[in-house]
């Protein structure tokens, strides 16, 4: 096995960051391109009339999670080697809430917002510096909420540890769960659509 190759020590901490620049631009110009940097466009997944949104994120992921897993299958990737975020439930729960209630109201995520604000839409500026506002704010109570911050923690789990399933079983299961996903979508939009 040779991957991931940073530690592996293929590449270091310069070449690491300069991928992570190339990645970025390219995933912002991905994001423009499928129209993403529109909060018209992306508000719209809340009202069923367009998800692409839910269709391109969750194609991503299955592609990232066919990718890792297929690499591993063939020996090429050590899955042990890639780090998985730990899971604290309840802080992560209420963060996920405060992010969906703020992508509802101001229409972006925190990466279309800067997709956005790069190509000088206003709204997107103005969802940017309240994201830097909140990350401020979170900054300075952290010494208050860190207690709670780190409460509930489960350690490094995945799914598969979750269901008590094997890797193999837990991807198709999830294809299988975006294929359905999929369909569901496609009749959703067809349906609110015509209600227009």
């Amino acid at each position: 096995m040779n991957a991931p190759f940073y530690q592996f020590g293929l590449f270091g901490n310069d070449t690491a960051l300069l991928f992570a620049v190339i990645i970025g631009i390219g995933f912002g110009f991905f994001l423009e391109q499928a129209g993403f940097g529109s909060s018209v466009k992306l508000a719209q997944q809340f009202y069923f009339t367009d998800l692409t949104v839910f269709k391109v994120m969750f194609t991503a992921i299955v592609t990232a999670m066919q990718g890792l897993f297929w690499l591993s299958w063939f020996g090429v990737l050590d899955l042990s080697l890639v780090h998985v975020l730990p899971t604290f439930l309840v802080p992560q729960l209420v963060g996920g809430l405060v992010f969906g209630v703020g992508f509802v109201l101001g229409g972006y995520c925190p990466g279309t917002c800067c997709v956005a604000s790069v190509t000088g839409k206003m709204d997107g500026w103005i969802h940017l510096l309240g994201m830097f506002a909140g990350i401020f704010l979170f900054g300075e109570l952290f010494p208050l909420i860190g207690d709670w911050y780190s409460s509930t923690p489960k350690g490094e789990i995945t799914l598969s540890q979750v269901f008590n399933l094997s890797h193999g079983t837990m991807v198709l299961l999830i294809v299988l769960a975006a294929l359905a996903g999929f369909y569901s979508a496609e009749k959703l939009e067809t349906r609110f659509r015509s209600i227009k």
